[in-house]
């Protein structure tokens, strides 16, 4: 089920229609983040390195052990991510959370934040419906799966075909951006 941050329902494939175009119209200095824990975390880099390589869009993944350790020791685990995309985003970039359950404390303060710097946000999220996470993103992607094997199978593929379709507008961008200099 997609949504908007108001609760709006949406056709998933307008979704991610929408989703690629936020990434494409981002600045070449700007940044897509991405954040999440454990296989989310693996997801987030993962999906970092393809929007980086295979869509030519500065991505960044805060899977640094040092920082996210040393912010976690000084901060709070839960403000991890918060202050991490304080430190580095800017109003206008966008953020990509994944998390199986929509309410870890660091996602949803990494979500929080995002909102109070005016940084577009979209989330991935399953379990419960009524999780924290999907009433702030700008754009939401809900898996109703019980289990983390399901949510986390179901997140990797709605990440594929993300990167697929931002591949696709991408390199359509790009063409006609070529051809009319």
């Amino acid at each position: 089920m997609t949504t908007r941050g108001n609760g709006e329902i949406i056709r998933p494939e307008r979704a991610f229609e929408l989703w690629a175009e936020m990434a494409v119209a981002l600045p070449r200095d700007r940044a897509i983040y991405l954040i999440g824990n454990g296989a989310s975390a693996s997801m987030a880099s993962h999906f970092a390195a393809d929007v980086t390589k295979n869509c030519g869009i500065r991505a960044v993944v805060f899977t640094d052990a040092a920082l996210i350790t040393a912010l976690g020791n000084d901060h709070g685990f839960e403000n991890a991510f918060a202050l991490a995309l304080n430190r580095y985003a800017l109003p206008g970039d966008l953020l990509v959370a994944v998390s199986s359950s929509g309410n870890s404390p660091n996602i949803v303060r990494g979500c929080q934040e995002a909102a109070k710097m005016k940084v577009k946000t979209v989330t991935v999220s399953g379990k419960k419906p009524d999780n924290a996470i999907r009433s702030i993103g700008d754009i939401n992607f809900y898996v109703p799966a019980d289990s983390y094997s399901l949510s986390e199978s179901a997140h990797s593929m709605i990440l594929h075909h993300w990167i697929d379709r931002l591949e696709a507008a991408n390199k359509w961008t790009q063409a006609s951006a070529s051809s009319s200099g």
